[in-house]
């Protein structure tokens, strides 16, 4: 039995990430969620970039946690954060990180969950016609997936978004927006990342909540305080070619926030050596 059992969280959101997030944590952990009304986590950045992200991917999902936990008197807090970028080996793909991060303020544990994923229609492109819309949308998995539509508007001299588009209509009416209000007839279309209209988005923060719940059931061997969790990672797999380092995870080490308790694991991935391909060495 999780020592959260029948415990209240906050889970600070205003996209329905309670949908994937909420039935995970009230089964395995009895955990039961509060979504605060009138948090706006746009403060804390958008996928838009009228407003940027304040600091890394942690530290944001930490003060939006933080900041729900100013509105309710609960000792626990939930937030999660994506981002999306250029896979760092593959080219041409990007990929999705998802954390999310839990707050107990009463055994003063910070617990993250993470999930790094290709699966992701996470894309762009500039056009100037209805045609070219409906081509970007088959791509991605429209009208399931959402849209977003970006013009440089020649009277305000200002960009305007148009986003949370669901439907033929709605594209068809954003497209003539844009195209009235831009001198060049140009105009951006992308896919809208906010999880209540991405899917896809959704099964990967299914999946750090997931990575999550193994965290907090990792108990500490020496003093079982949940969240027993890898805080340093070694590099130097060695090359099953020529046998020298590279820079591939070969141990990790796991720590207690409480005791400061720790452990070394040799070969988390279950795998002795890299291969050729990923050596400096072997393939410069």
């Amino acid at each position: 039995m999780s020592i959260y059992n029948n415990r209240m969280a906050i889970l600070a959101t205003m996209h329905n990430k309670e949908k994937v997030i909420f039935p995970l944590l009230k089964e395995h952990l009895g955990i039961n969620l509060i979504v605060p009304q009138g948090l706006n986590t746009d403060i804390f950045g958008t996928f838009t970039r009228e407003i940027k992200r304040p600091d890394t991917q942690v530290v944001t999902a930490r003060l939006k946690a933080k900041k729900a936990l100013e509105m309710y008197d609960e000792k626990i807090a939930i937030a999660s954060e994506g981002s999306f970028a250029p896979h760092p080996l593959i080219p041409y793909i990007y990929a999705n990180r998802e954390i999310i991060i839990f707050l107990d303020q009463e055994n003063d544990l910070e617990i993250i969950g993470e999930v790094f994923s290709m699966e992701t229609n996470f894309n762009h492109q500039i056009i100037s016609s209805l045609e070219e819309a409906e081509e970007f949308g088959k791509k991605v998995g429209f009208p399931e997936h959402g849209l977003v539509i970006s013009f440089d508007n020649i009277s305000t001299g200002t960009t305007e978004f148009i986003k949370g588009i669901t439907s033929k209509e709605n594209l068809i009416n954003s497209v003539e927006t844009a195209i009235k209000n831009t001198s060049d007839n140009k105009f951006n279309i992308e896919t809208d990342m906010r999880s209540m209209y991405n899917p896809t988005r959704m099964k990967n923060i299914s999946l750090a909540t997931q990575d999550l719940i193994n965290e907090i059931n990792s108990l500490c061997p020496q003093c079982n305080t949940p969240g027993f969790m890898i805080n340093q990672k070694i590099p130097g797999l060695p090359c099953e070619l020529c046998h020298q380092p590279t820079s591939l995870i070969k141990t990790v080490i796991f720590q207690c926030q409480k005791c400061n308790f720790s452990q070394q694991q040799l070969f988390p991935n279950n795998q002795e050596f890299a291969d050729p391909s990923l050596c400096e060495y072997c393939n410069p």
